[in-house]
């Protein structure tokens, strides 16, 4: 490899670029989605420069000791051809070998990611449209904020390989009309929690994690209704069925799907109470 193609670790600049080229690509990433990326992992992020401009990115994200997701995997596109992605995927592995690794593909390059040790666990749905549901009055229904996090995050853990404690206090944060988010306390526990974010095009829902599909279904009106008469986005995985019935009673309709994808054993995660991924970027 010429020096001029070396894989160097991005800089939070450098995150910026990748989330205007996930636009480009039409990933409609949230406004201040960068923020809680970088505080995830600051060294998970990793490209090409040319000229001191980034022509091919990738982010290898390490959660606890023993957990990775890549993401972000994009050359521009007047570099395409050329290997240099080869490149910048190769290295991204070489950070988080040894962890369990996720990612989500898109279908036609599920048997791309199979050559380096991938396997498919699910699908994953994207649901779009405009919100047409008005926020219910619902004295189990809490805005998230500073005070209750803690029991938001230890309520997270069942939910991911691997707690994420850095990533969650920065995606919580600020809680304002840009991103914000509800629990539902019962008996003094949580037994569901939601977040919205406004993106480059309406707003993203997730998390949306609950113990049953009334619990989701009263925090996705929280959050949705919050935003009446704008689009809404929310990524589910396939095998929930109540979550793919409640999108569609809302009137939201599937634009994209993606595999989930797996080297090493797939987690045993809840799917059944997972009614909207946290983002496809960092899992």
């Amino acid at each position: 490899m010429s020096s001029a193609n070396r894989v160097t670790q991005l800089t939070r600049s450098d995150l910026d670029t990748l989330m205007d080229w996930a636009e480009d690509e039409g990933w409609n990433p949230g406004l201040d989605d960068a923020n809680a990326f970088w505080a995830a992992d600051p060294s998970g992020f990793w490209g090409i420069k040319q000229e001191g401009g980034l022509i091919a990115g990738i982010s290898a994200v390490k959660y606890g000791g023993d957990y990775g997701f890549i993401g972000f995997y994009i050359c521009h596109p007047d570099q395409r051809g050329k290997g240099l992605a080869l490149q910048v995927w190769r290295e991204a592995l070489t950070t988080v070998e040894g962890r369990l690794i996720g990612l989500d593909s898109v279908p036609e390059q599920v048997s791309t990611y199979r050559k380096s040790g991938f396997e498919p666990a699910h699908r994953n749905l994207r649901y779009t449209g405009l919100s047409v549901v008005s926020v219910p009055q619902d004295p189990r229904l809490s805005p998230i904020g500073t005070g209750i996090f803690p029991s938001i995050a230890e309520y997270d853990q069942a939910f991911v390989p691997t707690p994420r404690p850095a990533f969650l206090k920065a995606w919580h944060q600020p809680m304002n009309r840009q991103r914000f988010g509800f629990c539902v306390v019962e008996d003094g526990s949580i037994t569901g929690c939601g977040t919205i974010r406004a993106c480059r095009e309406g707003y993203k829902i997730g998390p949306l994690f609950a113990e049953t599909a009334e619990t989701a279904d009263l925090l996705f009106r929280a959050l949705a209704g919050s935003v009446r008469g704008q689009m809404v986005t929310l990524d589910l995985p396939e095998p929930n069925t109540e979550a793919e019935a409640f999108a569609e009673r809302y009137e939201l309709s599937p634009v994209f799907e993606t595999e989930r994808m797996y080297h090493g054993e797939a987690p045993d995660l809840p799917l059944s109470k997972i009614f909207g991924i946290t983002t496809f970027e960092l899992g």
